[in-house]
């Protein structure tokens, strides 16, 4: 896979969770076993705009060329798609949310590994 059509991927699932989640929270948690109450719509309207923020940083970057700041964003997505595995996969082993996480942790796996490989691949000169 192209670099480019990795961030398009990320960019396009960014922006498809990212406006449910700031629209209708309650809504899409509730599809995952989520119930927010008060107190988690804040959070939840937090991290949907770090997916529209997620979102724009892919757009805007997928034609980076070979450089720090494309050597730096690859590691930074690694390690937040990482992350979402295993903050995820505890909040489904846990019974926070349903198996329809196991969904969510296939996304942050696919972005994890595709972003990894970009991140181990050697850099073209």
């Amino acid at each position: 896979m192209k670099f480019k059509t990795l961030m398009l991927i990320k960019a396009v699932v960014c922006l498809a969770l990212g406006i449910p989640v700031l629209l209708m929270p309650r809504f899409l948690y509730g599809i995952f076993g989520v119930n927010l109450g008060e107190a988690g719509v804040y959070p939840a309207w937090e991290y949907g705009a770090s997916l529209i923020g997620n979102c724009l940083l892919t757009w805007f970057a997928r034609y980076a060329r070979e450089s720090k700041g494309r050597r730096a964003l690859i590691k930074g997505m690694t390690f937040y798609n990482g992350i979402g595995v295993i903050v995820t996969l505890i909040a489904v082993l846990t019974g926070v949310m349903n198996l329809f996480g196991l969904g969510i942790i296939v996304i942050y796996l696919f972005f994890t590994l595709g972003f990894g490989y970009f991140w181990v691949k050697p850099p073209v000169p």
